[in-house]
Order: structure tokens, then C-alpha cells, then sequence
């Protein structure tokens, strides 16, 4: 097929981080800047926190780590060795797409279009005649191109080269960083091409980003090898890994016969987000198949509760199914954000609410947990559980996030995703406008403006203002969440008729269909009582605990709200008694808690790891149990903390009941 020119020399602010094409099926994502998310809502704020401190600390970063001076001593202008990880070229791509998203969000910041501009020229002066760029080799003669492509990581770093690039150009800033990129993949497609060597690289990344310059410029070539890089995926090309085997790097099974998600829980994402990419432009259904079986692997098996990715610090990897253990969770950051952009393209291709659900939770659990409430401090992994006398020393599973890591994916990955979060809000087709994310801000569609005023997460009730100069009608599609078990609706005070909400509930999404000529107002409830949850049974680590989960908010209890005399592993909590939800507002620093009943021992009990069974009953005292979101945690003080909870009475075998809840103001 040939190429379908595209100027990108005078491209204004585009689509967002994933853009289908024309020819793909399912649904469009929006342009940058149709999506503004108010900062007095939840989203709103988490941007302008990304904006006024995560993306200038990660800017500073570079230079403190010495990543901008790799690229410096690549082309002798900084004296000295490479420092730090060999992949650490990534961290500046991925930097200047945060920069890039912030600037077409907000054309303003000056400081994010300087970066732009002076990291795209060190670029440019770095990259050698053919398009190779790649710091840590260049900066020394003993390296050879392309002679470690299992660990590596010059694709995957040129992957986040194109994404930068991509995202320089859709936010209006130039193209300057484009070419750059353009050299460096029209090198990969030379070298790995149809005719050039048949090899994967061992971090999967490059994939979806040949993609999405393919999506920018219209250059057949670069899909083309996309597809190429997928299909010899699972042939057993990057040889046996002596740590962690073939698996380790998704490369012992071809994808297509796939059927379970396994390795390195970050490459396995982004290797997925890739395949749907390839799929959808190509119209590969097999593809998308493989896509969506694998996704049942790992979200019916392998997925915490919090939407976290990675059960095993051994090769930072997915477990077998069902093993999930609280306290030795991995659940990366970057494993979150990577289920996050492969739901996302799932969601697109075919308008599924599962998908848009599971962005929902991994969003305001496994993700924002990462982040510190002042921005500027992060969790790598992301436990359910940190025990009494953890040993936080090491960086690997510290007892508090940390400003930087030796290696500093997470950091500008957030920045990254957070930069662009107004992109994943809504969609539209031929026939309407979707709203898969709820948050206070307006969308904007070829269809009309919906004003949205909400509180949510913390509350459920959603007002819409729809504006609209069309006579005909469309379709206003609201996402139902999975969670949700009930949903009130109303259109200019006249309540949606129930066979209509039936059929929202059952499919996923309310339709709303009619002519929204004028201004129309919509309102939705989602009532968000606090649900018991408990784990499948093959679940062993967690057997006989349950956690507190309201909306799509997973909570957790720290030390920090017990007796300074208790201890957090005494606790349990009593499913027989009241749960209350209260309401301290915005502007504190955990604006809801839900209070319950727990129980400590009175006494101390046996100190012998091991006796005889049963135990004996120790005599136990009641106390006020307070739990905050999960998200929180660790921003008052280093802690002990548990999102899974130990329970008495033991709940059912067939399950515990929804709990009364009710909100205080």
C-alpha cells in the first residue's frame, strides 16, 4: 500500500498520544485541546500538579543524573563516561513528550516549548549521518550497534524517540524533533526491515511507536515494520535468557498462539499496546484476537485489585495465575501506565466498557499511588501491603516514594501520561460522543460542548450541560461502571426511561439519543456505597481478608490512624458492623475516609512462630478504623500498610453482601 502524504511542517495541535486512521474501525479519539479538565476537579488538579511540579523536577533530573550529558558526551562535548542505566536516553524522550503534551495543552508554557527547542537541537547534533542515536554506545568506541538487542534497549529507546516526536509535532510545536526521528526509524526499517535482519528487540516499545509515525506522517514503511517486529515476535530470536528464559521477554511464544501473559509485565504491555495498534490498521482481526484473549489472562488471573501489573520482583514479572500476594506485589508504575494505553487502543477498537473500567481503576489506584500529593516523589513498585519492620533501604521496595530512582522510568512516564490525561476522556463516531472518564471540565466534538460539573470519584452525581447547533439527532453515550449497581438519570427533569437504563446497565454504556439543539441538561447518579470485596479463592494470600472499595477507589489503613501502642497486623476488621463515608472536602489533603469497625487482641498472644492447633482465642477490644484511598497512603509519614484486611466473623464462602454506608458532610 502506498504512503498517504501528510505535512507535518505546518501541522497545528492535533489528536492526542494514540490516533487512528481514517481506515481503521471504531471509535476517534479527540484533538488536545477539545478535552479541559477543570483543576478544581480531581483530573484538573493532578495535571496542573503535573504541570507545576512532576514535569520541571523531571526536567532537572535530567540534568542532575546526568542523562542530557550522555547525549553531551556522545559527541565529546561533556568529558567523562556514560552514567546511569543504558536505556537512560528514555528518560529524556519521554520527558519531552510530557513537555509535549504540556505545551499543546497549555501554548503558554513557555519553559516546556525551551526544553522542546533546546533537547531537540542536542538531538539533532548527537545523531550520527545514518540516523543512529543511541548515547551509551556512541559514547564508546568498544560498543557496537545493534550486538545486545535482548537487554540493549537502542529500539526501545528510538521507540520513545518517535513518541517524543510525534508528540512535538501533534501539539503544534514544529518538526524539527520529527526529523530526527524519521532518520532514526527509516535506520530501523534498513537494518530490521523486510530483506534485513530478522531479530525483536528485547524491550518491546518500538512497536507502537513505528505506529504512530506511521499515524503522523502516512509513511507505509514504518507500519510495515511495525507489523514485522510483531509477527517475529515468539520465534525464539533473542535466544535463551540465563535468568529468566525466552518468556522473560515474550519471545518463546509467537502472539498469534498466545495465551497467557508472561514475562517482564511491562514489555508484555507494551508489546500488547503495539499488536492492537498493528491490528487495527491493518485489520488484522486474528491480531485483535490474540489481543483480547491475552487480556482475559490478565485480568481474570494475574491483575491486583488496585489495577497493578507484576507480581514478582524476580524479573520484575507476572506470576502464575491467581498468585498475587499483597506484600510482595511488584505492580510497577510503568506496568500500570502500559495497562492503561493498552486498554485505551482496546477501548477504541471496539467501544467495550471493560476496557474503559479497568483504565478507571488502574488510574486512581495503581497509577496515582505512584505520585507523591506534592508531585515531586514516586513509587517504582507499588505494594498492597508494607509490613511492620519492612526494610525500605533499598530502592527496589523502599517504605516511601522517592525523588528519583537509578532507574528512572517511572518518573517521566507519569509526567507523560498525566500531561496527555485530558486525551483519554472521551471519543466520538459518525453517530455521537462518548464519555468513558468523568471528571469536572468541558469536552468539545463535532457534535457539541458538555460541560461537566461533578465531584467524582468522591461522589458519584454527574450535571452535563450539553450545547449543541445541530438539529439532527446524536447520541450522547455515558459510561455505567462496572461497579456500579444502580444509576438514576434525568434529561431536563424528565427521567430516562427504565428499559433504557436496564440496557445501560446490562451493556455498559447509557445512550441518550435525540436532538440536543440547544442547551439540555443531564443528570446522572451514581450512588457509591462501600463495597466488601473479597479475592477467588485460589487467591491464597489473601484468604479470609477483604478490602474496602468505594466507586473506583480501593482503600487502604496505615499505621498512622491506629493507636501508637497497636500494631497494623493485629488488626481485623468486623463485617458485621456499620461502615460510615465521610466527606471532609476539597482542599484536604484526603478529602474522603471510610470509617469501620476493628479489633485489636487485648493481650499479647503467643510468641512461638509455630504451635498447636486451634489457636487460642485471644480477648478482643474494639476501635475506630479509618481507611484512606489507597492512592494516598505515605504522605503523612513512613508506615506499616494494607489494602487487605483480615476479618471477624470470617466472611462467607459465598460472599459478603454490598454495606449500608452514609455520607457525612
Amino acid at each position: 500500500m502506498a504512503d498517504h502524504p501528510t505535512d507535518v511542517s505546518t501541522a497545528a495541535a492535533g489528536p492526542g498520544p494514540a490516533s487512528p486512521t481514517g481506515r481503521a474501525t471504531g471509535l476517534r479519539p479527540l484533538g488536545l485541546d477539545a478535552v479541559r479538565l477543570d483543576p478544581a476537579g480531581l483530573l484538573g488538579r493532578w495535571q496542573l500538579r503535573n504541570a507545576t511540579a512532576t514535569l520541571p523536577h523531571c526536567v532537572r533530573q535530567l540534568d542532575e543524573s546526568g542523562a542530557l550529558d550522555n547525549l553531551r558526551r556522545a559527541i565529546g562535548e561533556v568529558d567523562g563516561a556514560h552514567v546511569g542505566m543504558r536505556f537512560s536516553d528514555s528518560d529524556v524522550y519521554k520527558t519531552l513528550e510530557a513537555a509535549a503534551w504540556q505545551l499543546g495543552r497549555d501554548p503558554g508554557d513557555h519553559a516546556a516549548r525551551e526544553f522542546i527547542r533546546s533537547t531537540s537541537a542536542l538531538l539533532a547534533r548527537a545523531q550520527e549521518a545514518d540516523g543512529y542515536l543511541n548515547s551509551y554506545v556512541q559514547s564508546d568506541p568498544s560498543r557496537s550497534r545493534w550486538e545486545d538487542l535482548e537487554e540493549g534497549h537502542e529500539l526501545y529507546c528510538a521507540g520513545h524517540l518517535i513518541q517524543a516526536a510525534v508528540a512535538v509535532v501533534r501539539a503544534g510545536a514544529g518538526s524539527d524533533l520529527l526529523a530526527v526521528a524519521g532518520r532514526a526509524a527509516d535506520l530501523a526499517v534498513e537494518v530490521f526491515g523486510a530483506g534485513g535482519r530478522d531479530a525483536v528487540c528485547g524491550h518491546p516499545e518500538i512497536e507502537t511507536a513505528l505506529v504512530e509515525l506511521y499515524r503522523a506522517t502516512g509513511r507505509q514503511r514504518y507500519l510495515d515494520l511495525a507489523k514485522r517486529f510483531v509477527d517475529l515476535r515468539g520465534q525464539g530470536l533473542l535466544g535463551e535468557n540465563e535468568r529468566f528464559g525466552r518468556a522473560y521477554f515474550q519471545d518463546e511464544v509467537p502472539v498469534r498462539s498466545a495465551t497467557e501473559v508472561t514475562g517482564h509485565a511491562v514489555r508484555q504491555l507494551y508489546l500488547l499496546a503495539g499488536v492492537v495498534d498493528v491490528a487495527v490498521e491493518t485489520g488484522d482481526q486474528q491480531l485483535l484476537d490474540a489481543a483480547e484473549r491475552l487480556w482475559e489472562s490478565a485480568f481474570q488471573t494475574k491483575t491486583y485489585l488496585t489495577g497493578g501489573q507484576g507480581s514478582r520482583h524476580w524479573g520484575e514479572s507476572f506470576g502464575d495465575p491467581y498468585e498475587l500476594p499483597p506484600d510482595r506485589a511488584y505492580a510497577e508504575t510503568c506496568a500500570a501506565i502500559a495497562s492503561f494505553q493498552w486498554n485505551w487502543r482496546l477501548l477504541l477498537a471496539t467501544g467495550a466498557r471493560r476496557y474503559a473500567d479497568e483504565m478507571e481503576r488502574a488510574l486512581y489506584n495503581a497509577i496515582a499511588v505512584a505520585v507523591s500529593a506534592d508531585g515531586e516523589s514516586f513509587f517504582y513498585s507499588n505494594p498492597l501491603q508494607l509490613r511492620t519492620g519492612h526494610d525500605g533501604s533499598h530502592e527496589d521496595a523502599p517504605s516511601q516514594r522517592l525523588s528519583w530512582y537509578s532507574c528512572a522510568c517511572c518518573p517521566p512516564n507519569l509526567a507523560r501520561l498525566i500531561a496527555s490525561l485530558q486525551s483519554y476522556v472521551a471519543t466520538e463516531d459518525a453517530g455521537g460522543t462518548q464519555l468513558h472518564l468523568y471528571s469536572a471540565g468541558s469536552v468539545r466534538t463535532s457534535h457539541g460542548q458538555i460541560d461537566v460539573d461533578t465531584r467524582y470519584p468522591w461522589q458519584g452525581h454527574l450535571r452535563l450541560t450539553v450545547r449543541s447547533t445541530r438539529s439532527e439527532p446524536w447520541t450522547l453515550a455515558l459510561r455505567v461502571p462496572g461497579w456500579c449497581t444502580a444509576v438514576t438519570v434525568s434529561v431536563d427533569g424528565e427521567p430516562v426511561d427504565p428499559a433504557t437504563v436496564d440496557r445501560a446497565m446490562a451493556e455498559g454504556y447509557l445512550r441518550l439519543t435525540r436532538s440536543w439543539q440547544g442547551s439540555s441538561t443531564v443528570i446522572v447518579d451514581l450512588p457509591m456505597p462501600v463495597r466488601l470485596v473479597g479475592a477467588h479463592p485460589k487467591v491464597d494470600a489473601v484468604r479470609g481478608c477483604v478490602a474496602l472499595v468505594r466507586g473506583p477507589i480501593v482503600h487502604s489503613i496505615e499505621q498512622a490512624d491506629l493507636p501508637p501502642e497497636s500494631c497494623l497486623e493485629d488488626v481485623a476488621l468486623d463485617v458485621s458492623a456499620p461502615i460510615t463515608v465521610t466527606d471532609s472536602g476539597e482542599g484536604t489533603l484526603v478529602p474522603v475516609t471510610v470509617t469501620a469497625q476493628g479489633l485489636l487482641p487485648t493481650a499479647a498472644g503467643s510468641s512461638e512462630l509455630y504451635g498447636a492447633y486451634p489457636v487460642p482465642p485471644a480477648p478482643l477490644t474494639r476501635l475506630r478504623l479509618v481507611a484512606i484511598p489507597y492512592f494516598l497512603w505515605g504522605n503523612r509519614e513512613p508506615g506499616p500498610m494494607r489494602v487487605w484486611i483480615p476479618t471477624v466473623p470470617a466472611p462467607s464462602t459465598t460472599g459478603t453482601p454490598l454495606s449500608e454506608s452514609k455520607e457525612k458532610s
